[in-house]
């Protein structure tokens, strides 16, 4: 998929400063959530270092149980320690995963880097199976890129 026309869209939103940074961030999830068909819920964590954990800042999608998830749990908690994409064609293949829904298929995880360190990330589940590309990773690595410079 072709991701170019929505890079317009991320800027225009994360350079409106008159919208708090987590209004922003909120746009940027329903933006993505609305305009890829295979994200079908898109959201924000970020880490609170002194207790290892991530917390959910903003989404667009169902509502989750999952706000808080610590270091090492799930596949967010694995890249808040790995500091490495992870990308999950199939959610039932692992074995430290953190069921959202039961019609989660496939997610892909991607961390936020400010300054060289990783202070949160972007995380996207998909009712399909293996939908992720190097194309999603790619654009969502821009994302987060675009992200940081507000932050």
């Amino acid at each position: 998929m072709p991701f170019s026309h929505l890079k317009h869209k991320v800027k225009t939103i994360l350079a409106n400063s008159s919208e708090s940074t987590d209004n922003r961030l909120t746009e940027v999830c329903e933006l993505l959530h609305s305009s890829i068909g295979y994200y079908d819920w898109v959201g924000f964590y970020f880490a609170n270092e002194a207790e290892k954990t991530l917390h959910l800042k903003a989404f667009a999608g169902e509502p989750t149980d999952h706000t808080v998830i610590p270091f090492g749990k799930g596949i967010c908690g694995q890249v808040a320690v790995s500091n490495k994409n992870f990308v999950v064609p199939d959610v039932k293949a692992q074995d430290n995963y953190i069921a959202c829904s039961i019609t989660v298929k496939a997610e892909i995880v991607i961390p936020l880097f400010k300054d060289g360190r990783n202070i949160g990330q972007i995380d996207i589940d998909s009712h399909m199976e293996d939908p992720f590309s190097l194309e999603d990773e790619r654009f969502l690595e821009w994302v987060n890129e675009e992200v940081s410079q507000i932050l």
